[in-house]
């Protein structure tokens, strides 16, 4: 079986998921054999360049003709959020099999629309949380599904980044609500809400609180990947997406969350962490450690007690055995390998994806529920969006 890819998106994304393009058929065996075969951008020049450094045959600068073209199977979407739905809806309209980045949409309804585009049409549907496919938090998963940590009694996760704590540095796209949706909560909480779902199941109610900082910036000249530069004279724009959300929550089984996303936490970079506490145990994860998994069991002797660090590379944890030998750690790069591995698998299998549009529509409601909450600062109940 062949798959032809065409991806939309060049950039920090772009690159990540033709790096998993390039690596998988290396590592592992999905049942597939995968082509590259073109990438799209709007700029002619740095598509083309793009597509011969990143191994893709072929390129396009429109996605209308990307997907209406015979010989791609697969869309792979990266671009803004903005363009999520319309690429999505005309790929399902076309039968193509289409992969996501997170937030999956604007609102929770455009989500939903997408969802069901692709349903209707009957083609597989994925979204990139590619958190979920570190080893150590599949460990995680499996440690609570098996009842290790008992009855689970509270969640808390923060996301935590510096990137824009300069007030000079200029005004991205992830900074204007009518690209990317959500400031910090959208780009950085998408994260940790699927991790605390995937983990601990659905959300029933939150409450939150949300700031921005900066209300202006200068007019971005150039940006590449996370970076950006504007002129120190550049006029300015108004930022209108949250710089830092906090949240509190309940979940449907009972369980507390304390949630908090900013780009504003100086000296951290990229510190992702969960933690779930249950009545018999408690484990918890720290992507700038991805490797570790810290799990605590109340069942061990009383003056033994502690957290004890898992390393997960050995071949007995997932995805493991298609790497290095047990302590050659792996990173940020491999995630995206296992997602499209899973996301590959389900095609060649007809097997359903996970995570699924379905999950990016939960997403979007808690984050809507979170936003929803900060303006009439109460608590709002997640299924009332």
């Amino acid at each position: 079986m062949r798959l032809n890819v065409g991806l939309v998106g060049y950039k920090f994304m772009g690159k990540a998921h033709s790096n998993a393009y390039a690596r998988l058929g290396m590592f592992f065996d999905p049942g597939a054999e995968i082509c590259q075969r073109a990438i799209c951008g709007r700029d002619e020049k740095w598509v083309a360049e793009s597509a011969k450094k990143f191994g893709w045959e072929t390129y396009e600068t429109s996605w209308e003709r990307l997907v209406e073209r015979d010989d791609i199977d697969i869309i792979d979407i990266t671009a803004p959020s903005n363009v999520h739905k319309e690429i999505a809806v005309a790929a399902a309209k076309n039968g193509k099999h289409i992969f996501c980045e997170k937030p999956l949409a604007l609102t929770t309804d455009d989500a939903r629309v997408m969802l069901e585009a692709a349903e209707k049409a009957g083609v597989k549907h994925q979204i990139g949380f590619n958190y979920r496919f570190a080893p150590a938090v599949v460990l995680a998963k499996k440690l609570i599904d098996e009842g290790k940590l008992g009855t689970i009694r509270h969640v808390r996760a923060s996301y935590l980044q510096d990137f824009i704590i300069d007030p000079d540095f200029p005004l991205v796209w992830r900074l204007q609500r009518d690209i990317c949706g959500s400031g910090a909560l959208g780009d950085l909480g998408a994260h940790f809400i699927d991790l605390a779902r995937y983990l601990c199941g659905d959300f029933k109610t939150v409450m939150g609180i949300q700031k921005t900082f900066i209300t202006s910036r200068p007019l971005v000249q150039k940006m590449e990947g996370l970076s950006a530069q504007a002129d120190a004279n550049a006029p300015r724009g108004t930022v209108d997406v949250d710089d830092g959300t906090v949240f509190i929550a309940e979940f449907e089984n009972g369980a507390l969350g304390v949630f908090e996303a900013t780009r504003f936490a100086q000296g951290h970079k990229n510190d992702l962490s969960i933690e779930v506490n249950g009545d018999k145990g408690s484990i918890k994860f720290v992507f700038e450690r991805m490797n570790e998994l810290q799990y605590f069991s109340a069942d061990d002797e009383p003056g033994t007690q502690g957290f004890r660090l898992i390393q997960a590379t050995e071949g007995i944890h997932p995805y493991m055995t298609a790497w290095w030998p047990a302590g050659h750690v792996i990173g940020y790069e491999h995630t995206f390998v296992h997602e499209i591995y899973e996301f590959v698998r389900a095609i060649v299998n007809d097997t359903p994806t996970v995570p699924s549009f379905y999950d990016g529509v939960k997403c979007c409601q808690i984050i809507e529920a979170v936003e929803l909450s900060a303006q009439r600062r109460a608590a709002v109940d997640v299924n009332e969006i």
